[in-house]
């Protein structure tokens, strides 16, 4: 028998380290090649690692949630005979990589650690000294029906006249119910006979509970909802955001997706989102600097000819942002089709790295829950975000077609654009948004060159 230590491998090129998701084996069980151990998470994807040989497992590297490096060990793994030469290359290359990659610590570095630890240290035993010196508290008395905590006085205070279990006064005291305001049925003792009659009787006191009292629950922030919350953290902490908002009226839009989808035989049904997405995609060419990256450490901002459009999604797993490649390119019934192939991969986790990652521009929308406006946070290195949001109908003044105006139901929506105000200016935001609005507003303009 032999121990292999497997090493978190080469996960991408650029990955220093993976997070871990879920481990699918644990500390005793008996694995073979190639049989999936574990997920890890990296920047930019969830990949699945397997095993390189076969055996036993000894010891696993942390829980899911903890961070593993390349080239740290991942597994121990007792296995029959020698391992494989190519393993143990594969492993010593893991190896060679993380050391190259890892920095050295500086000198102020080790002092600062070696000052915690004395520290750390002192503490302790100042801990033990205190111990040692606490006085001993006196227990709890316990008289009939009550209990009486440590310290509390045993003189005249209403609540400690009143008789009655430690389980009616955890309910009264839940309720918000003084036992001094219940009346006991016999031998002066409140039963939870007692409270029902009093909830049944003084109900329009404001006794009911709004909802029943929970637990407290502590959840770890792990895989996808770790990295949301990091992203959304670097967004704000490094990009100055700014965001504007237009009223934009969709009647005659939602007219015409109506008549669309009426004669659209087997295409797939068209929602507000293509007819959005087309709009945007005639105005970039006229606004390139919404369509662009910002790499903020080299200082340089790539305005991109092809609109590689994010469209926020939100799964059971937390918020993802698939990746419609050359929007500019599909026509209304491609976009509609690509949006529910690429929302349906992301909720059930089969959507490729490549499928979510390179947008250039992203789009979010909550549809019926999207409020009356949004301010949308910007998914870095991106420097804007539009938020279409709900549509209601609303009274309005239009023209009567006799130089007058007539009271007339429309359907509205507003439109939300967050931008990084160190690469687009307030005014080219607020034009493109006013241009869109012509676009939505005049929606056959959508259909022409």
């Amino acid at each position: 028998m032999a121990k292999f230590t497997f090493n978190m491998p080469d996960v991408g090129e650029g990955v220093a380290e993976a997070e871990v998701v879920e481990w699918h084996v644990k500390v005793g069980d008996t694995v073979s090649e190639d049989q999936h151990l574990v997920d890890v998470m990296t920047d930019k994807a969830t990949i699945d690692i397997e095993s390189p040989v076969d055996g036993k497992v000894l010891e696993v590297a942390g829980e899911a949630g903890d961070v593993v490096s390349v080239g740290a060990m991942l597994l121990v793994i007792e296995v029959e005979g020698e391992v494989p030469d190519e393993v143990e290359e594969a492993n010593e290359e893991a190896n060679e990589e993380a050391a190259e990659a890892a920095p050295a610590p500086k000198d102020d570095e080790v002092e600062e650690r070696i000052e915690v630890e004395t520290s750390d240290a002192s503490d302790a035993d100042d801990a033990i000294e205190a111990e040692k010196t606490e006085p001993v508290r006196p227990e709890p008395v316990e008289g009939p029906g009550e209990t009486v905590p440590p310290g509390a006085s045993t003189g005249s205070a209403r609540t400690e006249k009143v008789l009655a279990t430690p389980a009616v006064r955890k309910r009264a005291r839940d309720l918000g119910i003084d036992l001094a305001e219940v009346k006991p049925a016999e031998d002066g003792r409140v039963r939870h006979g007692d409270l029902d009659a009093f909830l049944s009787y003084g109900s329009g006191g404001g006794f009911a509970p709004a909802a029943a009292k929970r637990d407290d629950e502590e959840l770890k922030v792990i895989g996808l909802r770790k990295r949301i919350a990091q992203n959304m953290a670097e967004s704000k902490r490094n990009i100055p955001h700014f965001s504007y908002v237009e009223e934009v009226d969709v009647t005659d839009l939602e007219a015409m997706r109506a008549d669309l989808n009426s004669a659209r035989g087997d295409k797939p049904k068209l929602t507000m989102l293509p007819l959005m997405i087309t709009a945007i995609c005639k105005l970039i060419p006229r606004y390139p600097m919404i369509n662009a990256r910002f790499d903020d450490e080299a200082g340089i901002v790539t305005r991109h000819g092809a609109v590689h459009l994010g469209m926020a999604t939100q799964t059971d797993k937390g918020l993802m942002v698939p990746v419609i490649r050359d929007a500019q390119s599909k026509n209304l019934w491609q976009l509609a089709r690509e949006i529910g192939r690429l929302a349906e991969a992301a909720r059930d986790g089969s959507a490729k790295s490549e499928e979510l990652s390179g947008s250039t521009l992203t789009v979010t929308s909550l549809g019926p829950l999207g409020g009356v406006a949004t301010t949308p946070v910007i998914n870095r290195p991106e420097v804007a975000i539009i938020g279409p949001n709900r549509i209601i109908e609303r009274p309005m003044y239009v023209p009567d077609g006799n130089g007058g105006e007539r009271i007339e139901k429309r359907k509205l929506m507003n439109i939300s654009i967050s931008c990084d105000h160190r690469v687009v200016d307030g005014y080219d935001a607020a034009s493109f948004i006013q241009e869109l609005k012509k676009l939505v507003e005049t929606p056959v303009l959508l259909l022409t060159d």
